[in-house]
């Protein structure tokens, strides 16, 4: 599985971005895609995850509310759209995905999923 990240720019506070996370290869065993981001100095940390076959989302208490995640299965294309930017959302975001079902602790944790795409660099200016 090939992912391909892409929407990342420069955007002032309060603004909106639309991310987009592409898969290709064995795309339809991608069973969770979720997003990740990375801002400069700090760890990785998990923002959403999209469990398509069961209907659910999950979200990082940091952008609930904010962020909402969605799939179009037909063109294998996870969507993060994120409203209201906050300085503290800059960071490079990066989409990954689980090619199974894992327990639902697994979807916050980096080491449980088994693709990434590259990052997409989003800067929210104040």
């Amino acid at each position: 599985v090939q992912l391909q990240a892409s929407g990342g720019g420069l955007v002032q506070a309060g603004g909106s971005l639309r991310l987009s996370c592409s898969a290709s290869g064995r795309a339809g065993s991608t069973y969770t895609l979720g997003w990740f981001r990375q801002a400069p100095g700090k760890e990785r940390e998990f923002v959403a995850a999209d469990r398509w076959r069961a209907g659910r989302a999950y979200y990082a208490d940091s952008v609930k509310g904010r962020f909402t995640i969605s799939r179009d299965s037909t063109k294998n294309t996870v969507f993060l759209q994120m409203d209201s930017l906050k300085p503290e959302d800059t960071a490079v975001y990066y989409c990954a995905a689980q090619s199974r079902e894992k327990i639902l602790s697994s979807l916050r944790v980096i080491a449980e999923y088994d693709h990434w795409g590259q990052g997409t660099l989003v800067t929210v200016s104040s």
